[in-house]
């Protein structure tokens, strides 16, 4: 009767006991991570997340996000045929719209991208006040991305003037009235500065450089407070939250997949309502309703004049500035600052009534 042979341990690739299994190579995919990662320090973002965050509603900052590279790659590629000079700027986007492949396409889901990032970062800051996450300390976030609003803000308002038709040139004459009261401060903001330089090609290189510029920089340093400070606990929550096993590159993914569903809703919008492109401006006349974001100038300047819009925007970006220094009270839920948010909610309640009277009574503009 013969025995039966087991198979030896190198045969099986199980080591017996008391041996060392040696350990196996990653994969090449692996290893070019930690490559990158030992030298640019990726893994850093892997730091851990509260439950309560991985939602949409504190995912929104990520959404803004995806919303302003949107507009960078779209504007990287309507650069490359906008000719910013008051006399061949117009044309220069009919031809875009026209003549290039994809032109009208990209233009479509720039405008609709400026837009979504403009009420996005609204929402996320109004998430951000309600639940009290700029309190200390956390106050210089709050200012960081009150900054950045204003930015974006400029930045819809450069972007509507550099396609130089009737609207743009009526916003224009806005911005030189305004700027013109402020005398010496304001000069950028003319065609004193430079008369070899057209306005509108200062403001079309504010819109493509200097704001977006500004805005990637502020961003890094408002991810770096986030980081430091982590993300603020739900105000509803008092015992200490247990945090998720999935760190900050799992909720990335996160905002990723959103935001595939937010670039694929744009493009809808894109294809289905194509910005208008009105006709070259013409000289002393004020017709035109500019995008909505800017519909409460109309009864202001109405009331008191042109001077009042640029006091208001100073005064309203002002108050947001210091909305962590005047409410500084350790309490966090809303319904326990009965002052903070009975204001906020005044001033909302009052800038979509305006916006709401302008829409129906105002269909066309002045």
């Amino acid at each position: 009767m013969t025995t039966e042979q087991k198979p030896s341990p190198a045969a099986t690739g199980k080591a017996t006991e008391g041996e060392i299994t040696p350990a196996r190579r990653p994969g090449w995919f692996r290893r070019a991570v930690d490559a990158v990662d030992e030298r640019m320090g990726i893994k850093a973002l892997a730091y851990p997340v509260p439950e309560h965050a991985n939602n949409l509603g504190w995912s929104l900052g990520g959404l803004t996000l995806v919303s302003f590279v949107i507009l960078l790659v779209t504007g990287v590629y309507l650069a490359q045929f906008y000719v910013p000079m008051p006399e061949t700027a117009n044309q220069s986007i009919r031809d875009l719209v026209t003549r290039v492949w994809l032109g009208g396409f990209a233009r479509g889901l720039h405008y609709w991208a400026a837009q979504a990032m403009f009420v996005l970062a609204l929402l996320h800051m109004l998430r951000v006040f309600f639940h009290a996450s700029y309190k200390k300390p956390r106050e210089g976030n709050w200012i960081v991305g009150s900054a950045m609003l204003l930015l974006a803000f400029l930045a819809i308002f450069t972007g509507s003037v550099i396609k130089w038709d009737q609207e743009g040139y009526e916003a224009l004459a806005h911005n030189l009235d305004v700027a013109n009261l402020l005398g010496n401060a304001g000069i950028w903001f003319t065609g004193n500065l430079s008369s070899k330089v057209p306005l509108v090609l200062r403001l079309y290189t504010a819109h493509a450089v200097i704001l977006p510029g500004l805005i990637v920089l502020l961003f890094v340093w408002h991810a770096l407070l986030v980081k430091r400070h982590k993300i603020s606990a739900h105000p509803k929550i008092t015992a200490p939250e247990v945090e998720t096993p999935e760190p900050f590159t799992a909720h990335l993914k996160r905002v990723a997949a959103f935001g595939l569903v937010l670039l694929g809703a744009l493009s809808v919008l894109a294809v289905l309502i194509p910005p208008v492109l009105g006709p070259t401006p013409v000289e002393d006349i004020e017709i035109t309703r500019p995008l909505w974001m800017f519909w409460w100038f109309f009864p202001i300047e109405q009331w008191f004049g042109v001077a009042a819009i640029g006091f208001v925007i100073l005064g309203v970006f002002l108050l947001l500035f210091l909305v962590p220094f005047l409410d500084r009270s350790p309490r966090r839920r809303w319904r326990e600052r009965p002052i903070a948010t009975t204001v906020m909610v005044v001033i909302l309640l009052a800038l979509v009534a305006v916006s709401v009277n302008v829409w129906i009574f105002n269909p066309k503009g002045h």
